[in-house]
């Protein structure tokens, strides 16, 4: 499976599961609602999907000028990283305004639910990659 199918059905996948995950850890950690972990989990993953096309599209044209096969534990640790370093950035503002926090409160929020997404996009990827196959730009066969 290559191209927007790929993306779509990866993303569609890996954001069902962070918002059942987030909106539990978010319930757990904030005392929030359901309702409003559900919504601040469904805005989060918003971000994230943005973000995500984004990233990944710029990772894998970064893949075809390297012109390497497969994605090893340093490449993967690097779009994992990258990715999430990325999504901090773009969502502590959004905790900040929607729990009422301080900067370093929503830093430190931020970097629990990152350091608990950092293992999931890790292990999800390397699961997606192995049911469905590496995309074209880790199998070196790009023009």
């Amino acid at each position: 499976m290559q191209g927007i199918k790929r993306r779509v059905i990866y993303v569609g996948l890996y954001e069902l599961l962070v918002i059942l995950l987030s909106t539990l850890l978010l319930k757990w950690l904030t005392q929030a609602s359901s309702g409003e972990s559900l919504t601040l989990s469904i805005l989060l993953s918003v971000i994230a999907i943005l973000w995500n096309l984004v990233f990944n599209y710029g990772f894998e044209f970064w893949e075809t000028k390297t012109r390497r096969q497969g994605r090893n534990l340093r490449t993967r640790s690097l779009h994992t990283l990258g990715f999430e370093i990325g999504l901090l950035i773009l969502s502590v503002p959004l905790l900040m305004w929607w729990l009422d926090l301080g900067l370093i409160q929503a830093v430190v929020m931020d970097f629990t639910l990152l350091v608990f997404f950092l293992v999931y996009t890790f292990v999800f990827t390397w699961v997606f990659d192995a049911v469905f196959g590496l995309p074209q730009s880790a199998q070196g066969a790009c023009a």
